[in-house]
C-alpha cells in the first residue's frame, strides 16, 4: 500500500467518524445547481511524508500527475495569475473575461521585495538562501497578502511554505487554511512534493520530509458517498518519481522533467462535482 493511500484513508475515516458538520451555518460555496455545499470537517490535521522513502501519490484513484506539475510550474515558475498560461482548465471558474484570477497565487510569488542583499521575488529569495544561507530559519514564502485579498478571485488555500535545511537534506512545511479532501488533498501533496524535489536538486540537496498542515480538512456533503466508495478500494504500491538530473536551473524544469515509474492507480470512474 502506498503511504499516501494510508494517510488519505486515515484522514477521511477520522473526518467521517469524528468530524463536525456545518449544516447549521450559512456557507459560501455552492453546487452548480445553486444548493449550498455543506461539509463535515476536522480541524488541525498534520501529515508527514518522507520523500526519501517514496513518492506520495494516491493509487486509490488516479491523480493526474502531469496536470499537477503543469499547475505547479504555472504558479512557481511562470508566477502567472492568468489561466491562458495554464494548460488545464481547473481555474477557469475563477477567472475573469481576460483570464485573470487577480492578485493571487503566482502573482504574489512574482512581486519583488527589497532585502539587504538586493531585490528578489519570493521564489528567487528561496533559491538564493538555499545556496547562500542554508542554515537560515527564515526561508519561507507566503501568498496570503492581506493588502491584496480584495483583488483575488479566490483567497489562497495552500498559502505558505517553510523550508529548512538539515545537513544535506531539504525539508518543508506546507500550510493550508482549507482542504477539499476528495478533489484537492493528494493534488496538493503531489505538487509540493515535486516542488521540494525541484528546490533540492538545484541546490545540491536531497529531498527529505514534507509536512502538510491543514487547518480545515473537510469532505463535502455530495462527496461523502464517493469517499466511502474509495475507502473500499485496494491500494497499490507507490510508484517511483523520476526527475531529470541534468536540470540544475529551477527555471529550466518542464512537465517532461518528471515522470512516474510503476504508477498503477485503481479505476475510479465516478464523476466528482466541484463546489464553487
Amino acid at each position: 500500500m502506498s503511504y499516501a493511500d494510508q494517510v488519505f484513508m486515515n484522514n477521511c475515516r477520522e473526518i467521517l467518524q469524528n468530524g463536525v458538520w456545518d449544516t447549521d451555518q450559512e456557507v459560501r460555496p455552492r453546487w452548480d445547481d445553486g444548493v449550498p455545499a455543506h461539509t463535515i470537517k476536522k480541524f488541525g490535521i498534520v501529515n508527514r511524508y518522507d520523500l526519501k522513502a517514496e513518492f506520495p501519490i494516491l493509487t486509490l484513484r488516479r491523480t493526474f500527475f502531469k496536470t499537477c506539475v503543469d499547475e505547479l510550474l504555472w504558479i512557481w515558475q511562470k508566477k502567472s495569475n492568468n489561466v491562458h498560461d495554464l494548460r488545464g482548465h481547473i481555474w477557469d471558474s475563477w477567472a475573469d473575461e481576460n483570464g485573470s484570477i487577480g492578485k493571487a497565487y503566482g502573482y504574489q510569488l512574482g512581486v519583488k521585495h527589497q532585502y539587504p542583499e538586493g531585490e528578489f521575488d519570493q521564489v528567487d529569495r528561496v533559491l538564493y538562501d538555499l545556496n547562500h544561507n542554508p542554515a537560515s530559519r527564515r526561508i519561507l514564502t507566503n501568498l496570503y497578502n492581506f493588502t491584496d485579498l480584495h483583488e483575488m478571485a479566490l483567497y489562497p488555500c495552500a498559502y505558505s511554505m517553510t523550508f529548512n535545511v538539515s545537513g544535506h537534506t531539504l525539508n518543508a512545511i506546507l500550510n493550508q487554511r482549507s482542504q477539499d479532501m476528495l478533489t484537492a488533498n493528494n493534488w496538493n501533496v503531489v505538487q509540493y512534493a515535486v516542488l521540494v524535489h525541484m528546490f533540492a536538486q538545484v541546490s545540491g540537496l536531497e529531498a527529505g520530509e514534507l509536512v502538510h498542515v491543514i487547518a480545515d480538512a473537510h469532505i463535502y456533503d455530495r462527496h461523502v458517498p464517493l469517499v466511502e466508495k474509495m475507502l473500499q478500494g485496494t491500494p497499490q504500491a507507490a510508484p517511483k518519481l523520476i526527475v531529470d538530473k541534468s536540470v540544475t536551473d529551477f527555471y529550466q524544469f518542464t512537465r517532461d522533467s518528471f515522470s512516474l515509474e510503476g504508477y498503477q492507480p485503481q479505476p475510479f470512474d465516478e464523476k466528482i462535482p466541484v463546489a464553487i
